[in-house]
């Protein structure tokens, strides 16, 4: 049986649309056939469970029991890859959970795929948390995540402080989420669909909708850039999967 593949998805800082980016892995991992479950780290409320309900589970991370839910079902459950996606503020105290109970060990030693996606926000704030996360990520996968989805400038400082801030993590890669327009984004936030849905003009329950035409262009255009970025880091060979090709709808 292959090793179980475990995509952290979260910042310390809010409002730097770590969901989003949790919702363009899950319907990323759909298209390519990547068998995929995941969990909702904003209890009790939860946002990821809103767009894609039949494979999310709302959990507390901070609370023993729910731990146990995520990490003593990695070898029993069907799904390859879990995605959590963590709530605002909790990362590095997440991380230094994964830390206590072993797991970070277990992924140095080869035992499970670990990624880290760690979601950046257009401030000096965003960068100083690269700081605290940088002891948890011996063998992780580590994505530093520049997302523009929120905010069209980033970065406004001199690149060399950037610099300082990226280099302190060997092997860290850089990704970025191109802006959305701001009408498609919330069109797709009142359908509460996948995007993948969206640009398919399905509904909740897979009925036909009426979405707009152009908005439903402009997700499409936006997701496929998202995906070309997780196609460049190769991302079903780091979770272990070899999908037989990409499907469009789902």
């Amino acid at each position: 049986m292959a090793k179980p593949a475990v995509v952290v998805v979260g910042a310390d800082k809010g409002g730097v649309g770590k969901t989003t980016v949790s919702r363009t892995l899950l319907d990323y991992f759909s298209a390519n056939n990547v068998p995929t479950r995941a969990f909702d780290t904003e209890s009790p409320r939860g946002t990821l469970k809103r767009f894609h309900p039949d494979i999310t589970e709302i959990v507390d991370m901070t609370t023993t029991a729910d731990q146990m839910k995520i990490f003593d079902t990695l070898n029993a459950t069907s799904p390859s890859v879990t995605v959590i996606d963590v709530r605002a503020g909790l990362l590095s105290p997440a991380l230094a959970s994964l830390r206590d109970i072993g797991f970070l060990d277990a992924a140095k030693a080869g035992q499970i795929t670990f990624a880290v996606f760690h979601i950046l926000g257009p401030s000096i704030a965003s960068l100083d948390e690269i700081a605290e996360t940088a002891g948890f990520m011996t063998g992780a996968k580590y994505f530093l995540v520049k997302n523009f989805i929120n905010d069209t400038q980033f970065f406004q400082w001199d690149q060399s402080t950037y610099n300082s801030y990226f280099h302190r993590i060997k092997d860290a890669t850089e990704l970025t989420i191109p802006k959305l327009n701001e009408m498609a984004y919330e069109q797709v936030e009142v359908s509460s669909v996948p995007f993948l849905k969206f640009v398919a003009n399905k509904g909740i329950n897979d009925d036909a909708a009426n979405y707009s035409f152009v908005l439903r262009g402009y997700v499409r255009h936006w997701l496929a850039n998202v995906w070309s970025e997780f196609d460049r880091i190769r991302l079903t060979d780091i979770v272990g999967s070899k999908p037989g090709g990409r499907s469009s709808e789902k």
